[in-house]
């Protein structure tokens, strides 16, 4: 897997308190942005965090390319509605060559369990192969491909969607693949916005586990990760 921020709102941070500031005050557009210093920025983002008045983050947006994830991934991205995806179409881009997969882990690390999987891929290239030399539309012979199908996608979202997205996938609970992501899209905006993203992470770093009784019991593990990133 490949994460890789291409392309964010220039200075979201200033573009986000300065659409804060002008809810509250009567002067025009450009002496508020005068006024915002560095350090009135950050003091202001703080207060506005705090108070949960988070509409404005939506004026912030960052956009992500990511290389080498699943089907089984990309299908649980795409159910955050509130933001932007262009994937690799398997129905214009065929697999003339043997289609990559992801591997989890938990296949990979048994011997039998991997040479299983490798064969049932094999199988269903050399059908879906079969399928296009004989003429049949890969928008079709692409119904064989697997969830583990690599694919490319370019997400884009804002900051408040970002953080309701990292609540729920940086989770311990999340599944394994979309928590990888996740995690490294989060080190990827941390530095670009910091004051934003400083408490970002799965739901449990703000309050108790959102998951009851479906609760990892590492909170406190987790909490240490995020912390330190």
């Amino acid at each position: 897997m490949k994460v890789a921020l291409l392309q964010h709102t220039p200075d979201p941070e200033l573009t986000i308190a300065l659409a804060a500031r002008l809810c509250y005050s009567s002067a025009d557009i450009e002496a508020l942005k005068e006024k915002l210093s560095g350090a009135d920025v950050k003091k202001f983002l703080d207060k506005i965090m705090s108070l949960g008045h988070q509409s404005v983050l939506e004026h912030a947006s960052f956009t992500f390319g990511v290389d080498g994830i699943s089907r089984v991934t990309s299908h649980q991205l795409v159910r955050h509605r509130v933001a932007s995806f262009s994937q690799q179409s398997q129905r214009y881009v065929s697999h003339k060559e043997r289609f990559a997969v992801v591997t989890p882990q938990s296949i990979a690390a048994n011997p039998k369990h991997l040479e299983l999987f490798e064969a049932q891929v094999a199988a269903l290239h050399a059908a879906y192969a079969a399928l296009v030399e004989a003429g049949v539309p890969a928008e079709d012979a692409r119904y064989l491909l697997p969830n583990a199908t690599e694919t490319k996608i370019i997400i884009t979202m804002n900051a408040r969607e970002l953080l309701h997205f990292f609540a729920v996938r940086c989770c311990e609970r999340a599944q394994w693949e979309i928590r990888a992501m996740a995690i490294e899209m989060l080190r990827l905006v941390k530095p670009v916005a910091p004051t934003v993203f400083d408490k970002a992470g799965p739901g449990c770093l703000a309050g108790p586990c959102p998951e009851g009784t479906m609760c990892c019991g590492k909170m406190a593990e987790v909490r240490e990760y995020f912390r330190e990133m």
